[in-house]
């Protein structure tokens, strides 16, 4: 069932994928964020939910090995184009993006909803540029998909 949000003056949202940056936004070095790992077996009931990394701490599967979700893990080399194309494979009007680097820029863009995530790694200018929505952490964006009253609360117009 996705999760179905009118926002007043803006639109009407239907998510129905989480998309999900790795390192810098859900993990501070190659560590899952406090609550997490929770979070994100609650969101799983609503929404599909995907964690893109080029795994550069190499323990991606074993964080995960549990958990429900999908593991999209890229190849070196233009990442930001690699997770660009996981949202519009997704269909990106039904997609919720989650980053804070310059490389997840372009899939922020391009989702229904983008969310930087402004955490203890800090964000790049251009991936708060490009949000919907800006966080100070993981758990706090993926408490505006378990609340979503607070995310309609903030993108109204």
């Amino acid at each position: 069932m996705p999760l179905i949000l009118e926002v007043p003056g803006w639109r009407r949202l239907q998510l129905s994928h989480l998309v999900m940056d790795l390192n810098g936004t859900l993990a501070l070095d190659g560590e899952l964020a406090d609550g997490a790992y929770l979070a994100l077996a609650a969101l799983g009931q609503r929404l599909q939910c995907h964690v893109v990394t080029a795994d550069c701490h190499g323990n991606a599967a074993e964080i995960f090995a549990d958990h429900p979700l999908a593991l999209q893990v890229i190849t070196p080399g233009d990442e930001a184009a690699q997770k660009l194309a996981l949202v519009r494979r997704l269909g990106a009007d039904e997609v919720c993006a989650v980053g804070n680097g310059a490389n997840d820029v372009s899939m922020l863009e391009a989702a229904a909803v983008g969310i930087a995530v402004l955490g203890p790694e800090g964000a790049a200018s251009a991936a708060l540029a490009a949000a919907d929505v800006v966080v100070p952490g993981a758990l706090e964006a993926l408490e505006l998909l378990l609340k979503p009253q607070r995310l309609q609360a903030t993108l109204r117009r």
